[in-house]
């Protein structure tokens, strides 16, 4: 079991790094060690699929939201090849997390995000 929870533990810190990722070619190469080459990306405001759409996805998100970064909301479960997490977006300046959501990812064999399913729980009014 702690090997799968290292496995799903490591897929989502990859997320994270590509989600706080600030720089056009770190976000880039975070985004593709990431996620498979057609891994996907689906929330209520997106549905894109590839290393470029996502990218720009991740980018949107730091031009609306700057000063903020994604953190992890809890514990990350798992199993087989899907695992499940929750995060907010943090103002680092303040400490506030106005957005907070949870996202259900499957893997490919080799810990690559295949689909990422996103939910919002928390926006602003």
């Amino acid at each position: 079991m702690s090997a799968n929870n290292d496995r799903y533990e490591t897929a989502v810190a990859r997320y994270f790094e590509a989600w706080n990722a600030g720089e056009p070619d770190a976000l880039a190469k975070a985004v593709a060690a990431a996620w498979t080459v057609d891994g996907s990306y689906t929330d209520p405001l997106a549905d894109v699929r590839g290393h470029e759409q996502i990218a720009a996805v991740i980018a949107a998100a730091h031009e609306q939201f700057p000063g903020f970064v994604f953190r992890l909301l809890g514990a990350v479960d798992g199993h087989h090849d899907i695992a499940r997490f929750g995060w907010e977006l943090v103002n680092e300046a303040d400490g506030s997390a106005p957005i907070a959501g949870f996202d259900v990812i499957t893997l490919n064999g080799e810990g690559r995000i295949r689909t990422v399913h996103g939910f919002l729980d928390r926006v602003p009014a």
